[in-house]
């Protein structure tokens, strides 16, 4: 993955409604769900839906079908795990890590 990629797919996911629609999608796995069906679960209106779905389909992270007379969106599996791996290629310099610990406790703000 390339810098301007990574950077828009993680613009993408810098919104509320975006990140929630794109942990949805993961969460169906690859068989996905129609935009009626995402739109009701997350209490979204039609038209920010459509919005925030091309949002993430143009920075690569979903993708489209057509089932009949449904779309149908989709987590880019491929495109989260490069992503992910991306962001971690360079962990700890190479040398052993533990990036599977426990994450530190934030403080109430």
């Amino acid at each position: 993955m390339k810098n301007e990629e990574a950077i828009a797919a993680l613009g993408a996911l810098a919104q509320e409604h975006r990140l929630a629609v794109f942990r949805l999608l993961v969460q169906a796995g690859p068989d996905g769900k129609a935009a009626g069906d995402i739109a009701a679960a997350l209490d979204l209106p039609a038209s920010s839906l459509s919005f925030h779905l091309a949002h993430l389909t143009r920075a690569g992270l979903i993708t489209q079908r057509r089932e009949s007379r449904s779309l149908i969106y989709s987590a880019d599996f491929a495109a989260m795990n490069g992503l992910v791996g991306f962001l971690t290629e360079n962990c700890c310099g190479g040398a052993s890590c533990a990036p599977a610990a426990a994450p530190r406790k934030r403080k109430a703000s």
